[in-house]
């Protein structure tokens, strides 16, 4: 198996490196060193990872908190079934959040689009566009001779319906197809790769018992139940999508009729079963390596809270909070956590926002934190994010 090589400055090196060995994988048998050893960390690997980066800068803001926040244009990208609670009849919004940017990178980057429209007081309609560009990659062989150089890019296009359940739940689902476009053809390993496509559903529920906008909110999202993806036409060299299970609450406390706050709490668990951890014989660690990517989809839903690994490690938890000054001027800031035997990824984040009748403008920094594989790709980066409401 020819291994991929990045050419360029020391920086770019370094993450075409990791992009490529990403490749390697998502289009490859994984190797037995990619399994776990015993005691060490367990990351869980899936492919098109970039359904799980928080894309809008309001979220970002506040630690990637969204799910039971307030609803606005964004909302497909956490829970759909907020939106009939929305106060405008439909609304757009567009965000920006470059990637790796604390390297020097300016053509790696995640867009998005988004929208909804209430049809009537019990039904709305939702759907949004998300694009995730890798940048150019120049591939060579072991050699260093140059292969060809390939411009990775995934995408994700979904469709949602919400209802009303009473005046003070409502329910969603919402389909996606997504496209991951990694490596095409014969890049010199003899292996024939095509673009990879899954199929994925949301489900989700919200409940808002605010009052003038004071009070509980709550949701809970099912959200990328799908197919596995495959980079080639082997069918048992598929990857799980990410997967997630995810309950949120907020509360909003009105002081003073000008002066609002609110503190959210996320909580999301990958239901994606960990990797079997190595026993270091070879022909019982390829054994489970071939009885885990051979598994089927439901079945790993349910793995993943009995692969022993504990269902507390595999938490990731978003703690935000939001002042707001006469629902015009918002200020935001927010903790997120993972456990260290599954990321480690802790940091901080800050965020500020800006609302008129027909648009509203967040923006959101993530504040440095970590070292070498602990250090976000978001360090240093600040992401911009516009929407735009239409109709009463």
């Amino acid at each position: 198996m020819s291994r991929f090589h990045a050419t360029n400055k020391t920086a770019r090196k370094l993450f075409r490196a990791t992009i490529a060995v990403l490749i390697t994988i998502a289009t490859t048998t994984i190797s037995t060193t990619a399994i776990a050893q015993a005691d060490s960390i367990n990351i869980v690997s899936t492919a098109v990872p970039f359904l799980r980066i928080s894309p809008d800068a309001r979220a970002g803001g506040m630690g990637d908190v969204a799910i039971a926040t307030s609803p606005d244009a964004n909302a497909s990208f956490w829970n759909i079934s907020k939106v009939n609670f929305a106060k405008k009849r439909s609304a757009i919004a567009v965000n920006y959040t470059p990637w790796l940017k604390d390297l020097g990178l300016t053509d790696v980057y995640l867009a998005t689009v988004a929208g909804y429209r209430q049809l009537d007081d019990v039904q709305a309609v939702t759907g949004s566009l998300r694009f995730f560009s890798l940048g150019n990659i120049q591939l060579t062989d072991y050699s260093g001779n140059l292969l060809n150089s390939v411009k990775p890019s995934e995408f994700a296009v979904d469709l949602g319906y919400t209802r009303m359940l009473n005046d003070k739940m409502s329910v969603g689902v919402a389909l996606r197809y997504i496209n991951s476009r990694l490596v095409v053809g014969d890049v010199g390993t003899g292996v024939l790769y095509k673009a990879g496509n899954a199929v994925s559903a949301d489900v989700s529920v919200y409940h808002d018992a605010t009052d003038e906008g004071e009070g509980l909110r709550w949701g809970v999202v099912l959200s990328n139940l799908g197919t596995k993806i495959g980079y080639t036409n082997d069918a048992k060299n598929k990857d799980f999508i990410p997967a997630n299970f995810g309950a949120g609450v907020s509360y909003t406390k009105d002081v003073d009729g000008s002066n609002k706050i609110t503190f959210a709490l996320d909580v999301n668990k990958l239901l994606v079963p960990a990797a079997p951890t190595a026993t270091g014989v070879y022909s019982v660690d390829s054994a489970n390596l071939a009885e885990y990517r051979t598994g089927g989809v439901v079945a790993s839903w349910l793995k993943s809270f009995s692969d022993g690994t504990g269902v507390g490690k595999s938490m990731q938890v978003s703690a935000g909070a939001e002042y707001a000054y006469n629902d015009q001027f918002f200020v935001r800031a927010g903790y997120f956590y993972e456990n260290k035997n599954r990321g480690n990824r802790k940091y901080a984040t800050v965020g500020a926002g800006f609302k008129l009748d027909f648009m509203d403008i967040n923006l959101s920094y993530l504040i440095p934190s970590g070292a070498g594989i602990t250090r976000n790709p978001l360090s240093n980066t600040m992401r911009l994010g516009v929407a735009f409401k239409l109709g009463e």
